[in-house]
């Protein structure tokens, strides 16, 4: 074991610098992550055969993909095609595409476990279907998917580390920089592990609390 203590306390602020990356990474990709899975989850429950058949491509596609082969597409195919992005805005493309994806299927499942009697009830009041969804089946299908849209968050978290990849300077690249500059393995990778576990944590707590809460109301 090659393990410096010296040297585990010297990479924290390095650490920490690429730590704040990840987590800005997260944040972001989550919420854009969740807003393509409302929208794709109501497409796949909308009953209009053209936008189910473009919501169950794009999930298809994407959940069949591995995210580092679509991270590495956009990174090196999007140029070809004349748009030029930062690293940054391609990892956060790639990222929300694809937790967008098993969002949406979380969010369409969420919704069809609703009793359909609820819909029909509140079409016979008047409402349209956009209302109805919104006031009336939305609210319920909300405390069945948090839950698991929080594990898919989790889960997203620790994906990032594949952004290194693409030379971001996230938490996984410090820590493999210094491992290269150190010649020194578990120190800094400690430090790695321990951050990751920090900012997961919290989430975990989070999803068990609501899984919790839910159960017994």
């Amino acid at each position: 074991m090659d393990f410096e203590w010296d040297l585990f306390v010297e990479s924290l602020p390095t650490l920490a610098a690429g730590a704040v990356t990840t987590a800005q990474l997260a944040i972001v990709s989550i919420i854009i992550g969740l807003l393509i899975g409302l929208v794709g989850g109501l497409a796949r429950v909308s009953g209009l055969a053209a936008l189910n058949g473009v919501a169950l491509f794009y999930v298809t596609l994407l959940r069949g993909v591995p995210l580092l082969v679509t991270m590495l597409f956009l990174y090196y195919g999007l140029p070809s095609l004349g748009l030029l992005l930062e690293a940054k805005a391609v990892a956060i493309l790639a990222l929300s595409l694809t937790n967008g994806a098993y969002v949406t299927e979380i969010i369409r499942a969420g919704i069809q476990s609703i009793d359909r009697g609820q819909m029909r009830a509140a079409r016979s009041l008047g409402m349209g279907w956009g209302l109805a969804m919104r006031r009336i089946v939305l609210p319920q299908a909300l405390r069945r998917v948090l839950p698991p849209i929080g594990n898919e968050a989790i889960t997203l978290l620790k994906n990032t580390a594949l952004v290194s990849v693409i030379a971001i300077p996230d938490l996984l690249r410090a820590g493999t920089d210094i491992m290269t500059w150190q010649a020194n393995t578990f120190s800094p990778f400690a430090g790695v592990a321990l951050m990751y576990l920090a900012m997961t944590l919290p989430l975990v707590w989070l999803v068990a609390r609501l899984e919790s809460r839910w159960r017994v109301a």
